[in-house]
């Protein structure tokens, strides 16, 4: 019901009025049955601007654990909004609390719901895309569902990270054709194959939007920039990995 009036009836309409949203390829979606939106991910309102255009269907996203455990008042709306927009809430340090969540989105797939997933794993730090993590592929392999690549555009002008005030401006949000990785079926596992998958889906979403491709994890990459510089004298500073990788357009 919170989604509902949401989408429809509070934020809906004002984000439309102010932001005048954009949808291409929306026949891509399928009409009923599951499906994965993989996206782009450039600002927290992409959460927002994603299920708003897509008229007929709902979008559920795993939500960083953070949103349902903060203290206070604050803490105790966002777990609220969170809660009964349906989102799942993930541990992002690994074990059996992440697992859970992965599970959890297989299950809503196999139910016959929109799962909307970000392969980078959090915001890009500076508006390139950055390498997938493998775990879409997993939760693909592990519930049939074929991948929507999504691109989100302009939502990094709007809403910049650390940014109180979205700033209104054209958003556009671009659905690809879906990629069907059914030939891979009983293979979920195997970590050449997830990685492979994840590539094309990451190449999929690079010539969808545009993006320059970093073959380096934004998690890593904001690590890096967060850590203080200490160069050695005379040798300059080697930060993360080799960057030059294009992801593979064909799995396998």
């Amino acid at each position: 019901m919170l989604y509902f009036v949401m989408k429809h009836i509070l934020l809906g309409p004002i984000l439309k009025l102010f932001f005048r949203p954009e949808a291409e390829g929306l026949e891509n979606i399928p009409k009923r049955g599951g499906a994965i939106l993989a996206s782009n991910h450039l600002a927290v309102s992409d959460s927002f601007f994603m299920p708003l255009v897509i008229p007929k269907r709902r979008v559920t996203f795993p939500a960083k654990m953070e949103y349902f455990t903060e203290k206070g008042l604050k803490g105790a709306f966002k777990k609220w909004f969170f809660t009964g927009m349906g989102q799942i809430p993930i541990d992002r340090t690994g074990g059996s609390a992440a697992q859970a969540a992965l599970d959890t989105g297989i299950r809503l797939l196999r139910e016959g719901n929109l799962l909307g997933i970000y392969p980078e794993g959090t915001r890009s730090p500076d508006g390139r895309l950055y390498k997938g993590k493998t775990g879409l592929a997993r939760i693909a392999l592990e519930a049939g569902v074929p991948i929507i690549p999504v691109a989100m555009v302009g939502t990094d002008i709007a809403n910049p990270i650390g940014s109180k005030m979205w700033k209104p401006t054209k958003i556009r949000v671009k659905f690809g054709e879906p990629l069907d990785f059914s030939r891979y079926e009983g293979l979920s596992g195997d970590r050449f194959v997830e990685r492979s998958i994840t590539d094309e889906v990451m190449y999929a979403l690079m010539e969808l939007s545009g993006q320059e491709y970093v073959d380096m994890y934004a998690a890593k990459v904001k690590e890096v920039q967060d850590a203080p510089v200490k160069p050695a004298d005379g040798v300059p500073e080697q930060r993360g990995e080799r960057q030059d990788r294009i992801p593979e357009t064909k799995a396998g």
